[in-house]
């Protein structure tokens, strides 16, 4: 059957260039075609995850392959590469650091700023906590009992 040898072919260039687009171009057939096949026969889904994971893998050593051989001659941006993504040594890093406060309870002046900012925020103070700093009585956005101006 045609269609069964176009899949065949089809799934020997993945193999070779693990990029669907390229692939149908070298068969000569739509996108939509691999796709469709790819619908409605789960084998052949299969056998199209299978060729795509081989391309990928004979890429990946193709690229390993390259990078040594830049190594070799020194490069080093790729034996930077290499250790960074290679090496726990090497691998970038963000450090966080953080001072404790020397106290462990808030200034009057920071409570207000916090009750003020949970108030802001609509989230609910404690209940011993009444006394709430109201520079702006008003709610902000719009109201719902007034009628827009």
């Amino acid at each position: 059957m045609k269609k069964d040898r176009t899949q065949d072919i089809f799934l020997e260039q993945l193999r070779k260039i693990p990029i669907v687009q390229v692939a149908c171009e070298k068969v000569g057939i739509a996108r939509n075609s691999v796709y469709r096949w790819r619908k409605e026969d789960p084998e052949f889904a299969k056998a199209m995850d299978e060729a795509l994971a081989e391309g990928e893998a004979i890429v990946n050593d193709m690229g390993e392959s390259q990078l040594l051989t830049l190594m070799k001659e020194k490069n080093w941006h790729a034996i930077s590469f290499w250790l960074r993504k290679r090496n726990p040594k090497f691998r970038d890093r963000l450090e966080v650091v953080a001072a404790a406060p020397p106290q462990d309870e808030l200034s009057p002046e920071q409570e207000a700023v916090v009750k003020e900012a949970l108030r802001l925020a609509s989230l609910p103070l404690e209940a011993a906590d009444t006394e709430t700093p109201t520079a702006n009585p008003e709610p902000h956005g719009p109201s719902t009992d007034r009628p827009a101006a």
